[in-house]
Order: structure tokens, then sequence, then C-alpha cells
């Protein structure tokens, strides 16, 4: 018995909460396993309604659950970063979970903007640095008239700056990455890992060349644990070239572990070769604590309660959270279903089909009980 955590979220976020739960109770179900599933409403419409966005209930009785399954947030009706920040980035600091987990895989029947490449060509993985680097939140904004504020922030941070803010700038901003050499440790260390049960190569990506302090760092501790996992074989590229190579030469990379801005980044561009955000799910994982799985696209408002938006990626993050409990033959399972309901033309109006979102869910469920 798992307990699990579900938060349907904004927009289309319930409707596809319920297609993946529909396809993870029939996996339970055929591989002898059991969910419990926990309800939270947790999202715009509570927000707006009491001005509450994470409670300490709502920590509470999530911290009790193996995995939370996430739909989707953001709302028109809310300032874009509040409910993001609030909710979705909150959790992923409250829980530590510092693997952001991104398949990055063509499945068979998926076109794909590169010439020449098919299923072969791209399957690999994208383990980014999910609670460091600038996103840390260090920074503000500055106007010239505030030069005693920005001198507090000048001897706090010792930010240099090459301006002269008081006569020649009129307003300043700034933003500080901070790494750590644990935070970068611990999850090149999972990349490795993750590389031992694959094809056993890591790749790194950095900018040392330019900011040399902070991805000076994450080189340095990327070599350390190199030398520990002497039976992978590693690699260094900088960001820019990383995104030339994606593009090029897609069956080179394997494993690809990389920090949390540069990440955010290149994971975008890795959907799009492997068919789209409709067939983009990520994971949030603390390996020793709670994870949380949810599709990388937004909540689509203008769909919300139309039954046509696309369940795949979220169906597909389930098949994540299905492998962090341990149920690897059920997750295999399910990315089994998700490729058959592709080739077989069972899919939404997105993906050249005219299933409904509940069909499309009905049909893996379907096609994974005939596996």
């Amino acid at each position: 018995m798992y307990r699990v955590a579900a938060i349907g979220g904004d927009g289309i976020g319930p409707e596809i909460i319920n297609e993946g739960r529909k396809v993870i109770d029939t996996a339970a179900e055929k591989f002898g396993f059991d969910i419990d599933w926990v309800e939270l409403s947790i999202g715009a419409d509570r927000y707006l309604g009491t001005g509450e966005l994470l409670t300490a209930d709502d920590l509470a009785t999530l911290s009790e659950c193996r995995a939370i399954y996430f739909g989707a947030i953001g709302d028109e009706r809310v300032q874009p970063g509040i409910l993001e920040k609030g909710i979705l980035l909150a959790l992923r600091f409250h829980f530590d979970q510092y693997v952001n987990l991104r398949p990055i895989r063509l499945l068979p029947g998926v076109p794909t903007p590169l010439a020449g490449k098919g299923p072969e060509d791209i399957d690999f993985v994208v383990v980014r640095e999910n609670t460091e680097d600038f996103y840390v939140g260090i920074g503000s904004r500055f106007m010239k008239h505030e030069k005693k504020t920005l001198d507090v922030v000048r001897e706090l941070y010792e930010v240099k700056f090459s301006l002269d803010v008081e006569t020649d700038a009129e307003e300043l901003a700034y933003q500080i990455g901070v790494i750590t050499r644990e935070g970068s440790r611990r999850v090149i260390e999972y990349a490795f890992s993750i590389a031992e049960q694959r094809r056993k190569k890591v790749t790194s990506v950095d900018k040392a060349n330019v900011l040399s302090d902070v991805y000076g760092l994450w080189r340095d501790v990327f070599r350390g644990v190199a030398e520990t996992h002497p039976g992978v074989s590693n690699e260094y590229t900088f960001v820019d070239a990383i995104t030339m190579w994606f593009v090029k030469n897609p069956e080179w990379f394997d494993v690809v572990v990389t920090p949390n801005m540069f990440g955010d980044i290149i994971t975008d561009l890795g959907a799009m070769i492997q068919g789209g955000l409709g067939l983009a799910p990520g994971g949030n994982i603390n390996p020793s604590g709670v994870s949380m799985f949810e599709p990388i696209h937004g909540s689509a408002p203008k769909y919300k309660g139309q039954n046509v938006a696309n369940p795949l990626a979220t169906i597909w993050a389930g098949s994540l959270l299905l492998d962090t409990l341990g149920e690897h033959e059920a997750s295999e399972a399910v990315i089994g279903a998700i490729g058959r309901a592709i080739t077989s033309g069972k899919v939404t109006r997105d993906m050249g089909g005219d299933l409904s979102t509940s069909a499309v869910g009905d049909a893996v469920a379907g096609l994974l009980k005939q596996s």
C-alpha cells in the first residue's frame, strides 16, 4: 500500500490528474499493489477564497505520503508568480526535492523536428539540480535615490558593480546564484547512479569559462564524483554548446547533469525534440523523502473543463512516480501502453487524433490491462 497525495491544481490540472490516477490504479491492480489516494484542494480557487497558498496542515498531510502527484498551477485571475512560487516552488524546497528528473525519450509514432532522427537516437535523461543556483531568491531592484540600501547589499554580499550607481544608473537589479559543494555533490551522485543502470555515460553542463566561481565549484565537484565511478565515462560541455548538440547529435547523450537554471532551459529544448510539451513529464525527487511528479506544461486555463487536454505527459509522470516507489515493472508497462496508444492513433487532437482527455486515459488504461 502506497499513500500518494493528488493535487489537481488549476486549469486543466484536475482533468489530467484524473486520467493519470486512472492509469496508475490500473497498474496497481495488474501488478499487485494498492494506492491510497489523498486528495488536497490546493490552488487558485482556494487562494482567491481564503488567501491561503500552502498551510501547515497541508504540509503535515503531504509529509505522511510517499509521493505527490501534481496537475498544473497558474490562473489568469492571480498575478503570475504568486501561485508558482507560493505552492510549486515552496513544495520543492520544503521537501528538499533536490533532483529534477526529466526523461528525453522519443516514443515510436511521435514526430520530432530533428531531420533523420528516430526513437533509437533520442533517449536520454536530464538530471537538473532543483534547489540552488539563481533560483534561491536572493535579488532585488534599486532606484538611484536608494543608494544607502544598495551600499548595505554591496557589503553583505560583496557584490561588485562597475557602474557608478549614484550618478549613472537610474535603476539597478541584481540576482545572486548560490551553489554549494554538498548541493552539487548529491545531485551529481544521483546522476551517476542513474547512469550505472543505463549506458554508463554522464555529461556535465556548466559555464565555468565565464561564471568561473559558481560553476567552477560545480565542475570541481563533478570531477571528484566521477573519480569514484570509474566504470562510467564522463565529459564536460558548456551550456551554449549543449543546445547545439541536443539538436545535431542527441544520440551522444545518456545522462546529463546540470545546475538549476541551465537545466530549466535545456529541458524545454529536450521536450520539443521528443515531441512537444504534451509528452514531457517531470519528477521532483528527494531519494529519501517525499517526491513530486507532474507534467511540465502549464495549466492552459482556456481549455479548462473542455475535456480536450492531452493527458499523456501526466500519465508518463505517473510512470516516473511508480518507478520511484520501486514498482519498476509497472512503470515500464505504463510507458509501453502510452506508446501503443500513440501508434494506434488513440490521442488528442494536438497529436492528430480526435479523442477527448478522458478517452485517452481510458485507452491507455485498456492497453495496459491487455499488455
